[in-house]
């Protein structure tokens, strides 16, 4: 007898909750990508087929929603307070003093969790199903984050009871975070758009959260990880021990290094073994929180106006130094943001020296209170992009004046304004010199049309002389013209218009890619090329045209739509056009397909790492796209496979430690075929 759709459903969602699961809190999955991607559509298509049985914890309400008007205020059942902290042992051990004394003899036993540097949020369930998700805020009111929590794929939509029973309502406290490797692609991402960059995956998480379109906060990888309850009503344990083992079961991750402590001399201990541990991990973390495993215990101990007794933060010491801020200059972006770059006396931090300091934005400035000549502290960890956390007011030479934001552009003296409820400074002149040398390096760029030749210096030479102002410019350019450039050698512009007529054959995903359309990196433009085939066609294509495309959301759609339809984009497409430059894009040869019309990477993630010998880096990250797969730039347990060439580095040893497949370039080859390869690469 066929399975009902209903029950067909039902069974779907515990599957995917089940894998979401073994994922997200055991690191152990069972299936692969491309097996839960496929259980994932066909709920999908089953909800489709009958709206009536979709529900509010259904995995498919993980993909975002439409964009909200804003966020509206809801009030904490229970306040989430702030913690103490120290930066010392004397400082644990006067806690651990404090808290016996307090017990009047009881002695106390801990629970020591390493500290999350993310955004804190509290997470209510009722009957075992999220009904709200909202930030700590003032401590008793917070915004409802709802919406955007429910994209995030380690917070589950409906608690596990199989094993233990689920209260009728459980608040839980925690951290959204964003894993370091996610921090990057981010960032990276987000300057490609002419946008500056976060200064480290805190506020990018939080930047995140506050985004009002649910689909973009689902595509930015945000994480969580459970520390603490909020109202729980019946509670099940007598201790905060007892508690994690219930919410394991309830499918709820906690931090791995979660870890009890019988007395203070092993919580110290324990601090201390973190310390050699947490660089090695993928997210960051900035101390210890030590807490009272008893209940009963913290009830006795209470909590003073701001913080609970029965908890300490240990914050190990940040990487930062003192120097004297030299000068803040303003630096002009291909899309004509202006950032602050604080020029430093030069100072040794975080294993490199440092002369320069991402200021952010002039409201960052603003709450810092710089000031001409400052010493400030600087702060780096890890890869995180070194960037100015303070000021020492007392070293203030007198009469030294605040930096003020700038009232034109640094590059072409025009009127900048100011986005309207944001911290963004925009050059709107699309002539402006640097903005023209920071587009025109983009489009010369490997990843884009690649000509080598050409390059940071000598743009800068043929802006100046008013030698390049387009794209289409690049290809009128002539070896005679080359040769009057200073130290412009007849073999190095002879090589220089090799290159140039070399990148007439690059795709048409590859001079999207270089177009420096805001939201556009390198697989929007793929999945745009590949769909429309030509410059003519997207052009024309409506708005509701682009959103339907699979992985084109509104945002892109509308950044898209806008570039091809406003005088600078058609003039730029013109020109391009007219000096030849209009490829085309046909869909995947079916010489890249098997017998069965599929393939052969359809659905798989595939990290590249090492010297390939027969393919570039920028070249097998678009076969892979082209053959259906995914190039990821991180290794984790949903990678299918990496493909290691020479010189392999920490990619491999990740591989190698989560059991992930290692394939060499020759196997690489093998597996996608010769044929397919050369029809891909074509």
């Amino acid at each position: 007898m066929p399975t009902s759709p209903q029950r067909r459903i039902e069974t779907l969602r515990k599957e995917l909750h089940h894998h979401n699961q073994l994922y997200y809190q055991q690191a152990r999955p069972e299936i692969g990508d491309r097996e839960y991607d496929a259980l994932m559509q066909e709920l999908i298509d089953l909800e489709k087929a009958h709206p009536e049985l979709i529900s509010a914890d259904s995995p498919t309400q993980r993909v975002g929603g439409e964009p909200i008007e804003g966020f509206k205020e809801v009030k904490h059942a229970v306040p989430m307070m702030s913690i103490d902290n120290t930066y010392d042992e004397q400082g644990v051990r006067d806690f651990d003093e404090r808290v016996r004394k307090i017990l009047a003899g009881d002695t106390p036993s801990y629970v020591l969790e390493p500290k999350i540097d993310g955004t804190a949020v509290s997470l209510r369930y009722e009957e075992g199903v999220l009904v709200l998700a909202a930030t700590r805020g003032r401590g008793n009111v917070g915004d409802d984050i709802t919406a955007n929590a429910r994209t995030i794929r380690s917070i589950p939509l409906r608690l596990n009871d199989a094993k233990a029973k689920v209260p009728k309502i459980v608040e839980l406290r925690g951290e959204i975070y964003m894993e370091n490797a996610d921090f990057q692609k981010v960032n990276k991402a987000i300057q490609a758009q002419g946008e500056e960059p976060y200064a480290n995956p805190r506020n990018l998480t939080s930047g995140t959260l506050k985004r009002l379109d649910s689909k973009i906060v689902a595509q930015r990888g945000l994480r969580f990880l459970t520390h603490g309850t909020g109202q729980v009503e019946p509670m099940p344990a007598e201790s905060y021990w007892e508690w994690i083992e219930l919410i394991k079961h309830w499918g709820l991750p906690v931090p791995k290094h979660t870890q009890q402590a019988a007395n203070v001399d092993e919580a110290l201990a324990r601090i201390a073994a973190f310390a050699s541990v947490r660089g090695t991990l993928p997210y960051q973390t900035d101390g210890m929180v030590m807490k009272v495993d008893s209940f009963e215990q913290r009830r006795r101990l209470g909590a003073t106006s701001k913080a609970p007794r029965w908890v300490m933060a240990y914050k190990y010491e940040a990487e930062q130094q003192q120097t004297v801020l030299r000068n803040v200059r303003w630096q002009v972006g291909k899309g004509g943001n202006l950032t602050p770059v604080a020029d430093l006396e030069p100072v040794f931090i975080g294993g490199v020296t440092v002369s320069h300091a991402s200021l952010h934005n002039i409201d960052q400035i603003k709450r810092l209170e710089i000031h001409e000549g400052d010493t400030v502290i600087v702060e780096r960890a890890g890869e995180v992009i070194p960037y100015v956390s303070g000021v020492i007011v007392g070293k203030r030479v007198k009469g030294a004046k605040a930096i003020a934001p700038p009232k034109k552009c640094p590059s072409c003296a025009s009127p900048v304004e100011k986005e309207a409820d944001t911290p963004y400074i925009r050059c709107v002149n699309p002539a402006c010199p640097d903005q023209v040398k920071e587009r025109l390096r983009w489009f010369c760029a490997r990843s884009q049309m690649d000509i080598e030749n050409l390059g940071e210096k000598l743009i800068d030479q043929l802006v100046d002389r008013g030698m390049l102002k387009t794209f289409a410019d690049i290809y009128k350019l002539t070896r005679e013209g080359l040769l009057e450039l200073e130290r412009m050698g007849d073999k190095s512009a002879q090589n220089i218009i090799d290159a140039i007529e070399e990148s007439r054959t690059r795709g048409l995903d590859r001079l999207l890619g270089g177009l420096g359309i805001r939201h556009v990196g390198t697989r929007v433009a793929f999945v745009l090329a590949s769909h429309f085939g030509s410059l003519e066609t997207i052009g024309k294509a409506t708005l509701e045209e682009l959103s339907s495309v699979h992985e084109i959301g509104e945002v892109i759609a509308q950044s898209v739509h806008d570039f091809f339809h406003n005088p600078a984009g058609k003039h730029a497409i013109e020109v391009l056009k007219a000096v030849g430059i209009d490829p085309k894009m046909a869909p995947p040869s079916p010489a890249a397909a098997g017998a069965d019309g599929a393939l052969p990477l359809a659905g798989l993630t595939i990290v590249v790492t090492g010297s390939l010998q027969s393919l570039a880096r920028d070249e097998i990250e678009r076969v892979i796209a082209r053959l259906g797969g995914k190039a990821s730039g991180s290794v984790s347990k949903k990678t299918n496979f990496v493909v290691a060439g020479e010189k392999a580095g920490s990619k491999l040893d990740k591989a190698k430690e989560l059991g992930v497949k290692v394939l060499s370039e020759k196997e690489f080859i093998e597996k996608v075929g010769k044929e397919a390869l050369a029809a891909a690469k074509g």
